[in-house]
């Protein structure tokens, strides 16, 4: 079978690989969709980010969905045919985080294409794939892009959830790439009312803008542009920092209003902190790191039509053209989520 597979900054392979080998409580799975994540993008253009480095050739990809072809010994609810969004989360149910339903921070995660452990964790870009029976959730109704998107909606399901009360909150977003429009669509769904984004990029902060943002700046055009959301202290009582940038975190940190709460989800390495105002500010800061049960919880509400990711997916790239799709899919410029179909 064809698979993703990278082997160093800017050498990424399609390669043949023998499928594994379905057992009890398993799902062979035919993938249909595959969408390129930023993990995904620091591991082709750097070879890895922050200190987690690739040290083995190793198969990428986390946002996928496809189709049943077979089910191991033991399982129910799923049937040959169905279309079904696969988590690429797999703790171990075992170590103490576990056993505190800390899922997301297990010790022995696998999450696929992952090179935080070594041997690192093969990922899910691949013709066929053999999945636990409980990482597949079924998508009816969805396209297979559309379930592909469970994944990084899941991430932003996860940092709204540990915000906890949304109603009637106002809330800036840094960076508009996949994870910052979903942040907002996940605020909207929860209360949030006044929703002003910021990026660099007129492209994406137009997604910000049809998502349901009230006000979108375009920092490149505008570097001074949330300064007047620092008057009196600040204006906003949420920040979801998307971009992992510390001139974005240090600016949103300054449109803070006291007693808010940051909410850093971008990923990029170190960052370092205006801890002064965080102090006399007496800002929360929280990190939000992957997902659990949040997945199952995304593909309910694009089922139900309550979150529509669709607009996100700008372009669809077959299995043979990977590079090119990872070299459009980190073009800002052009592309929101670029996906492969298998």
């Amino acid at each position: 079978m064809k698979t993703v597979v990278i082997h160093e900054a800017h050498d990424l392979r399609v390669e043949d690989r023998e499928p594994a080998v379905i057992g009890e409580g398993q799902v062979l799975v035919r993938m249909a969709a595959g969408g390129i994540c930023g993990s995904d993008l620091h591991y082709y253009h750097n070879g890895g980010f922050g200190a987690v480095r690739l040290r083995e050739p190793m198969i990428l990809g986390h946002e996928v969905a496809g189709y049943v072809v077979e089910t191991g010994p033991g399982v129910t609810g799923l049937e040959p045919g169905q279309l079904v969004a696969v988590s690429p989360s797999r703790p171990c149910k075992n170590c103490k985080f576990c056993a505190e339903a800390m899922f997301n921070q297990c010790l022995n995660m696998r999450f696929y294409g992952s090179a935080m452990p070594f041997p690192h964790i093969q990922g899910a870009f691949r013709e066929m794939l053999v999945a636990e029976a409980e990482q597949c959730v079924p998508a009816d109704g969805l396209t297979p892009g559309e379930a592909a998107m469970a994944e990084p909606l899941a991430v932003t399901l996860h940092a709204t959830r540990k915000l906890r009360n949304m109603l009637g909150k106002s809330v800036l977003v840094t960076g508009c790439g996949p994870i910052g429009i979903l942040s907002i669509l996940a605020a909207r769904r929860a209360g949030a009312d006044r929703v002003v984004a910021t990026d660099l990029s007129a492209f994406t902060l137009e997604f910000a803008r049809a998502a349901g943002a009230d006000e979108v700046i375009d920092l490149s055009s505008d570097s001074n542009g949330l300064d007047r959301f620092a008057a009196d202290k600040g204006t906003f009582d949420i920040l979801y920092e998307c971009s992992g940038a510390v001139p974005a975190l240090t600016a949103g940190i300054g449109a803070m209003r006291p007693g808010g709460t940051v909410m850093q989800l971008g990923m990029s390495g170190d960052m370092n902190l205006p801890v002064l105002s965080i102090i006399s500010k007496e800002l929360s800061l929280q990190g939000s790191f992957r997902f659990h049960e949040e997945f199952a919880t995304g593909v309910s509400l694009m089922r139900k039509g309550l979150i529509d990711v669709k607009p996100l997916i700008t372009h669809t790239k077959s299995l043979d053209d990977a590079v090119r799709a990872f070299d459009l899919a980190g073009d800002r410029k052009q592309a929101m989520k670029v996906q492969l179909a298998f």
